[in-house]
């Protein structure tokens, strides 16, 4: 029993300091998404990690991700059964298939259309090159080769250019491309056009034009049969070779015995003439002198 004179105390309804303050942080929204977002994040994030982390697991991954990847590119929609060029010769897609070696049946996501065309594009013949996987597994190169005007007469051998001067191939015979000019001497491949329109200008000359030679890198000399030669001016060598086929026409002037037709001065062309008509002409002025 309860002495007399004494009361029980109330209990105080008022929540203790920690519960109060608890309270608070519960109404933050921050706290409150930190506890019912970021804890089972966090939680979640190092569980992940550390079954991330075991070597065996990571090769797991790997090999699954290799075979479905494997699954995809294996099939037949995507694989790449032969090459077609077109464009070109016999010889040059020959050329191309060789340097551009490719084991088919290859599925098209191990193929680089852009890295096949950068080599092709190095070969010499190649003037312009496009790649892309056809409908039907067919890998597709168009080919717009360099074609050769030109034969130029190096110390290494003979070589095939184009009108730009580039190298096409080279060349065993000069006979094997008889509609060809020939050309030689320092730089002449940097000059093409000229030589081109030197050989157009020499067109009535015929086939007794042999080629043109570049002295210096500075100007031409038309070669004929006979071992003449067309010494032309540093500028305006096609005028001065239109010049010596009229002179020619009318006098008959490449037909004698004439070894050079000096034209490098405009003002005053000269004419030398081979070693067998000087001798005769010396022997004629001597037996003039004799007889006077």
């Amino acid at each position: 029993m309860q002495p007399l004179g004494r009361r029980t105390p109330k209990a105080d309804p008022a929540p203790s300091r920690w519960s109060w303050r608890m309270q608070r942080l519960m109404l933050t929204p921050l706290f409150r998404l930190t506890v019912r977002a970021g804890v089972p994040f966090a939680l979640s994030l190092g569980v992940a990690t550390w079954w991330l982390s075991d070597p065996n697991t990571q090769q797991a991954i790997r090999d699954t991700v290799a075979e479905a990847r494997a699954s995809i590119e294996q099939r037949p929609e995507f694989m790449v059964n032969l090459m077609a060029i077109d464009g070109g010769d016999a010889p040059l897609a020959d050329n191309i298939r060789a340097a551009v070696p490719i084991d088919f049946p290859i599925s098209s996501f191990d193929l680089e259309p852009a890295a096949i065309r950068a080599r092709i594009m190095e070969m010499p013949p190649v003037r312009e090159a496009s790649v892309r996987i056809r409908p039907g597994g067919v890998l597709q190169i168009d080919i717009v080769p360099r074609l050769p005007v030109a034969i130029w007469r190096r110390p290494e051998g003979l070589m095939l250019i184009d009108a730009g001067g580039v190298e096409v191939g080279p060349i065993d015979r000069r006979d094997l491309r008889p509609d060809l000019p020939v050309i030689a001497g320092e730089g002449a491949s940097g000059h093409v056009d000229e030589a081109l329109a030197l050989v157009r200008a020499g067109a009535p000359l015929g086939d007794r034009m042999r080629g043109l030679v570049r002295l210096g890198d500075r100007r031409w000399d038309v070669v004929l049969d006979r071992d003449q030669r067309i010494m032309l001016p540093a500028t305006d060598a096609v005028s001065a070779l239109e010049r010596v086929i009229a002179l020619d026409g009318v006098e008959e002037v490449l037909r004698r015995d004439i070894a050079r037709v000096d034209l490098r001065l405009a003002q005053r062309p000269t004419v030398r003439m081979n070693s067998t008509a000087t001798e005769e002409w010396w022997r004629i002025r001597q037996l003039n002198s004799r007889t006077e």
